[in-house]
């Protein structure tokens, strides 16, 4: 390695814009906590638990990636996150409608 080299060119090869590059490491941070949310929650209780957090930090995290992708022109991340982002929203859905056939069925 150079060791003339500045620090924006390792970590920026491509030279993107620095607002896609805070955009794209802010998805990845908000990509990434959840597996702390999710161990965090699983450590109170002394069980697993996927909280409903975890399922809103991924699709904060995984749109903020899919956008990047589309930025960088990378079909595989845009790939990885479009699929991604189905299942999340899916488990959002579920979750609903269990909070709503518990609260319907506490009132019968």
């Amino acid at each position: 390695m150079n060791p003339d080299a500045s620090i924006s060119s390792v970590f920026n090869p491509g030279g993107i814009p620095t607002a896609w590059l805070v955009l794209g490491f802010f998805g990845q941070a908000m990509f990434s906590s959840r597996f702390l949310l999710q161990w965090i929650a699983s450590e109170r209780r002394r069980i697993s638990v996927v909280p409903g957090l975890f399922w809103w930090f991924s699709i904060g995290g995984g749109l903020c990636l899919l956008v990047y992708a589309v930025l960088r022109r990378d079909t595989v991340i845009f790939v990885g996150q479009a699929a991604g982002l189905i299942v999340y929203t899916r488990n959002i859905v579920l979750l609903r409608r269990q909070m709503r056939q518990t609260t319907t069925s506490g009132l019968g």
